[in-house]
């Protein structure tokens, strides 16, 4: 019958401490190919993150994931209503509604550290004006109800991103990784989660806004074009230095990026500007991500995406959500135009708010989009505060009878 799953992998960490240290990258290589070797799953039996994986890349599944992405989520405020409508104070939805897990993030620091300060800078009425840990200045009403309104940023000039870059976004900061590598292990053997690196608020084009501003990052790819490929750059060669300290202690499966980089009306840049700013960037994650058996590679962007998609997809990408449909998106045409794409999302999310007939639409939608292969269902974005708790738990069980309806990738 041959060893065991545990004895597979015992050995293979065994091997893989014989290789030098100075050999990281490759001892970390070898390992997640060793170890998925080892991974033996009766189809009856795929854990959670194994099952996510291999829907979005189109492999046989014992059916396909539910409540997995980011739209199952509610607001916070959209999460009060429900509690009170629900007479459950303390309402888990994931719990509730049964969500499946997915993926698991090891403790990183990704970004500035040391931290900024938050501070209260000024409160009046229903707003409050603060500055984060990442040292964002913010407008916000005080019941988080809405998305804030952005005054200020840390880079305004070339002299503040290099204080920056030296004083909060030096590789080799201490503290960077906080994991505890055996506990971390023992969860995704309790769990049966994939291993993700990457999570909001970490992207090429996301974070270099987050720094400096949509506005004068969008004027310094005209004033200050090696500005934008430094700032890009360095955060890039930060992100792979963790993730190989990650894939030295685990297999990684998801390497997620965060874009928001498009509105209703398309991308905030042209797709020639994406190629000669942000491929770059993009191409040394998929070189890393091929070169450590990362089988997938996600973007989530809002807004329309459809000049966005072919240039991800040229460069690696396999999986991209949500997919706004107010936004123009409509995922049957991104299946028809790229079979190999897994998708997240796509689901009306105004239907909550409307009837059971309009959340009957999006079912139908999920059902269709399930049989071609590679998509797990998932509104398009977070759930807002207009839909009550009745008609999302309705529109929940509809998903999950689709879910549970369709084995297969």
């Amino acid at each position: 019958a041959g060893p065991s799953r545990r004895a597979f992998r015992g050995r293979a960490r065994l091997l893989c401490r014989r290789v030098p240290s100075r050999c990281l990258r490759l001892k970390a290589a070898w390992l997640g190919r060793l170890l998925r070797l080892g991974r033996r799953y009766p189809m009856n039996d795929l854990p959670c993150g194994e099952r996510v994986v291999r829907c979005l890349r189109g492999e046989p599944v014992d059916r396909v994931p539910f409540g997995v992405g980011l739209g199952w989520t509610p607001w916070e405020q959209t999460l009060q209503r429900w509690r009170a409508e629900s007479g459950q104070p303390h309402l888990d939805v994931a719990r509730a509604l049964s969500y499946d897990a997915s993926f698991a993030l090891p403790e990183l620091e990704c970004g500035v550290l040391p931290h900024f300060a938050e501070t209260v800078l000024e409160e009046s009425g229903d707003y409050i004006v603060t500055r984060d840990w990442r040292g964002i200045t913010m407008r916000n009403r005080r019941d988080r109800g809405s998305m804030p309104e952005f005054l200020d940023y840390p880079v305004k000039t070339k002299q503040d991103w290099r204080r920056l870059k030296e004083e909060r976004l030096r590789v080799d900061e201490p503290g960077r990784v906080r994991q505890n590598w055996p506990e971390f292990r023992a969860r995704l053997r309790r769990t049966g989660e994939a291993v993700q690196v990457g999570a909001f608020p970490w992207g090429v084009f996301g974070t270099a806004r987050d720094l400096m501003g949509a506005e004068l990052l969008l004027v310094s790819f005209y004033d200050e074009p090696e500005l934008v490929r430094e700032v890009m750059g360095h955060l890039t060669t930060l992100w792979l230095t963790l993730w190989e300290s990650v894939a030295a202690e685990v297999p990684i499966d998801h390497i997620h990026i965060w874009e928001d980089m498009a509105g209703r009306q398309g991308s905030l840049i042209s797709p020639a500007m994406l190629e000669q700013f942000m491929m770059p960037c993009y191409d040394r994650i998929t070189a890393f991500a091929r070169a450590h058996d990362v089988r997938l590679t996600s973007v989530d962007t809002d807004g329309n995406c459809r000049e966005l998609a072919p240039v991800f997809l040229r460069h690696g990408v396999n999986v991209m959500f949500p997919f706004e449909v107010q936004a123009g998106n409509d995922v049957r045409d991104y299946r028809r135009q790229y079979p190999g794409l897994g998708m997240m999302g796509g689901l009306d999310k105004r239907a909550l708010a409307r009837s059971k007939e309009a959340i009957d639409r999006e079912v139908n939608l999920a059902d269709a989009m399930v049989r071609t292969g590679r998509y797990v269902p998932s509104f398009d974005h977070l759930i807002p505060p207009d839909a009550g708790w009745e008609l999302f738990r309705y529109a929940a069980e509809r998903l999950r009878e689709v879910c549970n309806g369709h084995p297969g990738g």
